[in-house]
């Protein structure tokens, strides 16, 4: 296990592993106040944090954020797409319901 500044698996991590990836991400900003958002910055300040991605597997923020595109996140909406396709471009996650690139369905 790698040398984190707080415990995956404690109340600033993953809740004793109940939370995972997207959740935990999703937990540290406030979406009223903390949009729209510099990616640079909130990596800067989140960077280390671990993430679980799975039961088995942590990273740092910073592994996922590698492959988030964007510069900024207008809306939190936005920030979960943007980790969303950076988790699967990054391979994080094991299971793709749909395949590694799923088609999106048209309403």
């Amino acid at each position: 296990m790698s040398d984190w500044p707080h415990d995956p698996d404690g109340e600033e991590g993953s809740e004793g592993m109940r939370k995972y990836d997207m959740r935990i991400i999703a937990d540290k900003v406030d979406e009223e106040e903390d949009f729209p958002m510099d990616v640079d910055e909130f990596v800067g300040e989140h960077g280390d944090d671990p993430i679980r991605v799975n039961h088995q597997k942590v990273v740092a923020m910073s592994d996922i954020f590698e492959y988030v595109d964007s510069e900024e996140f207008e809306t939190i909406l936005d920030m979960h797409k943007a980790v969303g396709a950076a988790m699967r471009a990054g391979e994080f996650w094991d299971y793709h319901p749909k395949g590694a690139n799923p088609e999106k369905k048209h309403a």
